[in-house]
């Protein structure tokens, strides 16, 4: 598994080798445009115990590639995790997961040099994310997360950010209200298993196939209420913000 780092500019790339780490971010999402459609994707980050030459005495950093917001069993993030953790996760863990538990966890990192395709630079990627092998690394505390900075740049971000506590990854609270006319995802939902439940609180893998299977019942639907209505309306943004993928 290759996972390319953020671009460091003129800097020099992290240090190709094995090395203790711990990881210190899990970004805000955002959305992209991929060879799939428009998707939410945020990235983690990690200091290292490899030498550092920054004249600041802070440790070294690697971004990993960007994941999209999933716990789908194919997804990129749900691999790593796997690796991570030497295991699956467990369906308890699945329907609470938060990244902000991330936060904190040591890991050993191999990591790679790769060229650019025209070889004008080099780039560090992760190829291997697995238990810490030593005593694990803790944070030297000097990072700051992004979603601090773009706080103390007085920034509004434009998404939540997928390591809020208590909200499952499955749900990113990404909405434009304005579209929507009150958050998609405090929705609730009125037919099958999930009946009086909200969105927000069902696994992304379930939005989808309940966009895929309910939504055409309702459009087909020529006297639908008003909580079809309601829950029609929250599923197609839920696709649109959300970027629902592996689907």
């Amino acid at each position: 598994m290759k996972i390319q780092s953020k671009p460091t500019g003129d800097f020099a790339p992290h240090p190709d080798g094995s090395f203790c780490a711990v990881c210190v971010d899990v970004t805000p999402p955002v959305k992209r445009d991929t060879n799939y459609g428009p998707k939410m994707e945020f990235r983690l980050v990690f200091e290292t115990n490899a030498e550092s030459d920054r004249n600041d005495g802070k440790p070294q950093c690697i971004w990993s590639r960007p994941f999209t917001v999933s716990l789908n069993e194919k997804s990129a993030f749900r691999k790593l995790l796997k690796q991570w953790l030497g295991r699956d996760l467990t369906s308890n863990e699945e329907a609470e997961f938060d990244t902000e538990d991330l936060i904190g966890k040591p890991a050993n990192l191999v990591i790679i040099h790769e060229p650019s395709q025209d070889g004008s630079r080099t780039y560090a990627n992760i190829a291997a994310c697995t238990p810490p092998k030593k005593a694990p690394l803790a944070p030297s505390g000097s990072f700051v997360r992004k979603k601090d900075k773009d706080t103390t740049a007085g920034s509004e971000a434009s998404v939540r950010n997928v390591a809020q506590p208590t909200t499952p990854i499955a749900v990113p609270e990404a909405v434009d209200s304005t579209k929507a006319g009150s958050d998609w995802t405090k929705v609730k939902v009125h037919v099958g298993k999930f009946a009086g439940m909200e969105l927000r609180d069902i696994q992304i893998e379930d939005i989808a196939k309940l966009t895929k299977n309910w939504l055409p019942t309702y459009e087909a639907n020529q006297k639908p209420t008003a909580d079809d209505k309601r829950l029609a309306k929250a599923l197609k943004i839920a696709g649109e913000e959300a970027a629902i993928s592996d689907f």
